[in-house]
């Protein structure tokens, strides 16, 4: 029996672009500039900008996290190693040995050390108090300190030190940092020690910490032992808007699943999450590429019975455009196509072959310039996927969702 596709509704999209449009500049040259612009970074931005709207998105993912954790049990199931307990502290080392070693940063090793102290103090206080307030259970079941994820947050915070003590030296620096950071994260879900929306509110909590941290210093010591003037970031509406960063999205789906014997099944939400990149030539028109992976929920009519999942990767390329409303807010757009590999699947005693087959997609976002490195942006994505079994009909998806990337 034919079913029709259904999806749930839930104001993801809405509620970030209400927190991405408090946190516009409305100040300065920013907004009035048409060619080029100079901004001062408020404070608030400045704190705000990154760390909210992860943490916004962490509060608001926790109904998916089943759907995510689907995707690593797909591909990760075995998946155990201890080596995230050192890794997020990495950021870390390789600070303090560029110091030690003599590359000029930000900040004196005095006011370095205590803007890093306050960074500390404020992220253990944070995760400590809300892990005992919240008492949620660990994937594994282990304990009931799984939110928010602590290893997270201190490899956000020591990569947003590192970015700060030498991300002038280049924007690779941060990247690099962000990279570990992301990884550390990955690893805890892989671990099976985390859901997705701890990971996610964690990275939110140790940015926010560390931007904290600096401000409180910068407040006590002023101009005193700065070798840099940390908060004049400059825009320009001509930079050219090359990115690489994190995809996190939730699949409207908008087609049924047929099996190939020819049972058709009604599709309900799925999750994405992957990475994705484009070098821009000029300030509108680049070249880029994504890796996704992603599933859709399938319904079997058995409300008692587990929801099944169809899951499946892509890796696509092609033409990346951009438009500047400001220097800070732009308008984007894609065109890719690539191949998607479909997982085996069985349902209800029925098995689906693994498959390769054909994928598309286009897509709008709105993106705002947090810092001069790095961005927030709001996306709409539509999705076309040759059918796993010949004959039958294509996938169709519609993904709302979030990316937060580095500006190389």
């Amino acid at each position: 029996m034919t079913h029709h596709h259904i999806f749930s509704r839930r104001p993801l999209l809405p509620v970030l672009m209400a927190i991405a449009l408090a946190l516009l500049p409305r100040y300065g040259q920013a907004q009035t500039q048409a060619v080029d612009s100079t901004a001062k970074t408020s404070p608030i931005v400045r704190i705000a900008g990154i760390g909210v709207p992860l943490i916004a998105e962490g509060l608001l993912v926790k109904g998916e996290d089943k759907g995510f954790r689907q995707l690593r049990n797909h591909y990760a199931s075995d998946f155990h190693s201890s080596f995230d307990n050192y890794l997020r502290y990495l950021p870390a080392a390789v600070l303090l040995g560029m110091k030690v070693g003599g590359v000029e940063s930000r900040s004196s090793w005095g006011r370095m050390l205590t803007s890093d102290a306050f960074s500390t103090a404020i992220m253990g206080a944070a995760v400590f108090s809300v892990k005992h307030i919240v008492h949620r259970t660990r994937p594994d079941g282990s304990d009931r300190e799984s939110f928010p994820s602590g290893h997270t947050a201190a490899a956000f915070m020591t990569a947003t030190m590192l970015n700060k003590e030498y991300g002038h030296l280049s924007p690779w620096v941060g990247i690099g940092a962000y990279t570990v950071a992301t990884g550390t994260a990955v690893m805890r879900m892989a671990n099976n020690k985390h859901w997705f929306s701890d990971v996610i509110t964690g990275a939110g909590i140790g940015i926010i910490s560390t931007e904290m941290g600096y401000y409180l210093a910068d407040l006590i010591f002023k101009d005193r032992g700065l070798t840099r003037h940390p908060d004049t970031d400059l825009f320009y509406r001509d930079d050219r808007p090359s990115f690489a960063g994190v995809y996190v999205g939730f699949g409207l789906p908008l087609s049924d699943y047929r099996m190939k014997n020819g049972a058709t099944y009604n599709t309900t939400t799925g999750n994405t999450i992957g990475a994705e990149a484009a070098w821009f030539f000029n300030p509108y028109l680049g070249i880029g590429g994504r890796f996704l992976l992603s599933n859709t929920g399938l319904m079997t009519g058995d409300d008692t019975a587990e929801k099944s999942y169809l899951d499946y990767y892509s890796i696509t390329a092609g033409p990346y455009f951009s438009y500047p409303l400001t220097s800070r807010l732009l308008l984007g757009s894609h065109l890719v196509a690539g191949q998607a590999h479909y997982g085996s699947l069985s349902v209800e005693g029925l098995t689906q072959p693994a498959a390769n087959r054909f994928t598309a997609g286009t897509g709008c976002s709105i993106a705002f310039r947090a810092h001069r490195h790095f961005t927030f942006r709001l996306f709409l994505d539509y999705n076309l996927y040759a059918p796993q079994d010949h004959g039958g009909p294509w996938l169709h998806t519609l993904t709302p969702g979030t990316s937060f990337a580095a500006t190389l």
